[in-house]
């Protein structure tokens, strides 16, 4: 039996435990009736004395309204993430989602103040356009990159601007902005040191 587990690999630390973190918060929401993603799990504006506007300025990123929502960020982030964490480094992985849920939470609360915002499809959208810069040669810009902007991004403004659903197309280009930024950032060339 140790010997079959010993073949696996646990390859991509930060996503792997992400993902993990994101289905047991689905299961605790499940199990609450709710309540976990309300109090937990969701962003929207409270009051300043509630302590706990903060950490969902964070967490937000971490619950799903079900199954269906959970996969389909999951499926993009498990075919996107690992790559990314193993050409980029872990820490820099998680550095890249904190500081994407900070900047969506921020927005839905200033912009949103009727609406709750839950998911992880800002950090999905953050990896696809990270991803088009995997190939990057300084001083180029990158054709996937366009490309993956034009396809993504701009069918997010369509649909943002058309229709009426319960999806934040908004959270979806911050999280593809947020991508294109730090990918420009880790790729740009280093300053000569001064000696």
């Amino acid at each position: 039996m140790k010997k079959i587990f010993a073949k696996f690999q646990y390859n991509s630390p930060v996503i792997l435990t992400y993902t993990l973190i994101c289905a047991a918060a689905l299961l605790l929401n499940y199990l609450t009736g709710g309540w976990a993603n309300k109090f937990l799990f969701s962003v929207y504006r409270t009051r300043l004395l509630d302590l706990m506007q903060y950490p969902r300025l964070i967490t937000h990123v971490i619950g799903h309204a079900n199954y269906a929502h959970f996969i389909s960020n999951f499926t993009i982030i498990l075919l996107v993430g690992p790559m990314l964490e193993e050409k980029y480094g872990s820490k820099a992985i998680l550095k890249m989602i904190l500081m994407t849920a900070f900047v969506t939470g921020v927005v839905q609360v200033i912009f949103f103040p009727t609406t709750a915002l839950l998911g992880a499809s800002g950090v999905a959208f953050m990896l696809i356009l990270l991803s088009s810069f995997a190939n990057y040669e300084r001083g180029r810009i990158p054709l996937t990159l366009i490309l993956v902007a034009v396809i993504y991004l701009s069918g997010e403004i369509i649909d943002g601007l058309t229709q009426q659903d319960d999806i934040s197309h908004l959270t979806h280009i911050i999280g593809g902005i947020c991508g294109t930024v730090f990918g420009w950032a880790i790729t740009k060339p280093k300053a000569p040191k001064a000696e």
